[in-house]
């Protein structure tokens, strides 16, 4: 009787393939080829940071130690904390860093949502197919290309506290002659809030274009799906817009913050050149500088940089804890 031979032979070693085990053992391989691979691509942001940032930062750690002064022909002398202790109980001192504090703070809490809101309004708005909707999204963001001393220029002239400043002249015009002169710069009240008008507008087309590459990310279906539910357009921002972007506007606000914690420019140029209050608009980064180069104390500046980048860390890491992603671990 003949043997019936299977339709399908058992396949040799060498058909069989690799064993399960030399499968295993290649992972980890493609892994440390990853890391690796990450680590090279780093390495360029990693050594800027460490130049540019971490030894100045380290540098400033270690002179607020001592008694350093621009000129002198003294030699420092070590301090211990006696510069952090005279910042918060010395009068003199103490006085101006925490009124410049509580101007970043203001700043910050005033910018961080209105620059983001607006921005966001931008975006939606200029992500419509419209004809030369290139032209306005280049007109929006072109005051982020020109350089904040410039911009505080320009604002200086139509905040000019004459009769000639543009604004004064505008709402003269408007009221028939009624409005008078007004101090926008050096007036307590409207400091603050003409530093603030000036940094949103120089600053909201950078926040505009983030949001822009976010809301082109949100898949055209899902608005499909919504319309055919019928959903209004408020319903469609709340349900499908926002979700859709809500890691771009946590990234947007830490960023803004970060950005409004560090103004100085415009503050700088308006008060040094324009007659800005400099009680109600000094900040942290305008006290440090007048610190150290106009009364010469490098010690005492840097103390007030240390001071103040813990407390600018310690507010972003409790913002980044309230408003994490959905998806972050």
């Amino acid at each position: 009787m003949k043997t019936v031979e299977p339709a399908h032979p058992a396949p040799t070693d060498r058909e069989q393939g690799p064993p399960v085990n030399s499968v295993k053992r290649s992972r980890p391989a493609h892994k440390n080829r990853d890391w690796l691979h990450g680590l090279l691509m780093s390495t360029p942001a990693v050594a800027g940071l460490i130049a540019f940032v971490g030894i100045p930062f380290g540098y400033a750690v270690v002179l607020s130690f001592y008694n350093v002064r621009l000129g002198s022909p003294l030699e420092p002398t070590f301090f211990g904390i006696e510069q952090y202790r005279r910042l918060f109980t010395d009068p003199d001192l103490s006085g101006p860093f925490l009124r410049a504090l509580l101007n970043n703070l203001t700043f910050a809490v005033v910018v961080v949502p209105l620059q983001t809101g607006l921005a966001l309004a931008l975006a939606i708005l200029l992500n419509r197919k419209l004809k030369a909707i290139g032209l306005f999204r280049s007109l929006f963001f072109m005051p982020v290309v020109f350089p904040m001393t410039l911009v505080a220029v320009i604002w200086r002239l139509i905040l000019a506290r004459s009769d000639q400043g543009l604004l004064n002249s505008a709402l003269d015009a408007v009221s028939f002659g009624n409005w008078g002169a007004f101090d926008w710069l050096g007036d307590t009240a409207t400091a603050m809030a003409s530093i603030i008008v000036l940094s949103v507008w120089q600053g909201v087309g950078f926040q505009m274009v983030i949001l822009l590459a976010g809301l082109q990310q949100i898949p055209g279906e899902l608005y499909e799906a919504a319309e055919l539910d019928r959903a209004t357009g408020r319903q469609q921002f709340r349900h499908v817009t926002l979700p859709g972007i809500r890691g771009t506007l946590v990234f947007v606000a830490m960023l803004t913050s970060v950005l409004s914690f560090r103004v100085f420019d415009q503050v700088y140029v308006l008060i040094h050149g324009g007659g800005l209050d400099e009680d109600a608009t000094r900040t942290v980064m305008y006290q440090a500088v007048t610190t150290a180069f106009d009364r010469n104390n490098i010690g005492q500046a840097s103390a007030i940089t240390v001071v103040f980048f813990l407390i600018v860390v310690a507010l972003t890491l409790i913002q980044r804890r309230v408003v994490r992603p959905d998806n972050e671990d």
